[in-house]
């Protein structure tokens, strides 16, 4: 269903991973895109390849650390500027940090992934909120994780930060509903991006297949998921058919989550 026709999406993270998934599937749509991401090599790329295989979107780049507020309010203002509106962000940039316990984790790592993972979340929001206020319009769906929704052993302040996500989300859903706004959050569990594959290689240094294979089998699919089937939720709670779905933390994980229950 082509409803994100000719709208604008901003998609932070996007140079690869899970935002880049989801802006080949909107651009697919025919989306245009606000592109951000802090690699600026990385999102040439990115956009390079999406422009190579959607020649009719229209694409903007911004180079941004999610965690400086100024550079969010940058992206934000560059993307009214050039495409006059904003009808849908997808607040997924985010870092995972390190495996280690809590009592032993490297404090300036855990303050990292708050700044990237929550800050970076709020910052977006505060300043695209306002924009989707005057249009009387607008999707937000904002990147918490199964880690927003239970406990994962040795990630302590991925998964502070990823609760924080999923109770911000239920807050902006309160709040902004009324001005035509509707704001959910997805958790994806174990997807097979740049990010998860690092976090094995953590697990198990000497190979790194073996924790992927140790890890699937604990899932009731058998199987980790791919970054498009992450991308077809996001499509879809970006559009008009999800006009009713407001302040939800959807599991995108195979089902994993429901053997822990959820907190």
């Amino acid at each position: 269903m082509k409803n994100t026709d000719n709208k604008v999406v901003i998609i932070t993270g996007a140079a690869m991973g899970l935002g880049l998934a989801a802006a080949k599937e909107l651009a697919s749509q025919g989306t245009n895109l606000s592109l951000v991401d802090y690699n600026e090599e990385s999102l040439a790329e990115a956009k390079e390849e999406l422009s190579k295989q959607f020649p009719n979107v229209k694409i903007h780049t911004v180079v941004a650390d999610v965690s400086n507020e100024d550079a969010v309010k940058k992206y934000v203002d560059e993307t009214v500027s050039t495409f006059g509106r904003i009808d849908g962000f997808y607040n997924n940039a985010g870092i995972e940090g390190k495996q280690a316990g809590m009592i032993e984790y490297d404090i300036n790592i855990f303050k990292k992934v708050i700044d990237i993972n929550l800050m970076g979340v709020y910052y977006g929001m505060k300043y695209v909120i306002p924009v989707m206020k005057k249009q009387k319009y607008g999707r937000i769906v904002n990147v918490a994780s199964v880690g927003g929704i239970r406990g994962v052993l040795n990630q302590v302040p991925y998964v502070a930060s990823k609760h924080a996500v999923s109770g911000m989300t239920k807050n902006a859903a309160l709040e902004y509903a009324r001005d035509g706004i509707t704001t959910n959050a997805i958790a994806p569990g174990a997807i097979l991006t740049p990010m998860v594959a690092e976090a094995f290689n953590q697990i198990n240094p000497d190979d790194p297949k073996a924790a992927e294979a140790d890890y699937a089998q604990n899932n009731p699919s058998k199987r980790l998921g791919e970054p498009e089937e992450v991308a077809k939720v996001v499509s879809f709670l970006l559009s008009d058919g999800a006009s009713y779905v407001n302040g939800q933390t959807i599991a995108i994980d195979g089902g994993e989550s429901n053997s822990y229950g959820t907190v």
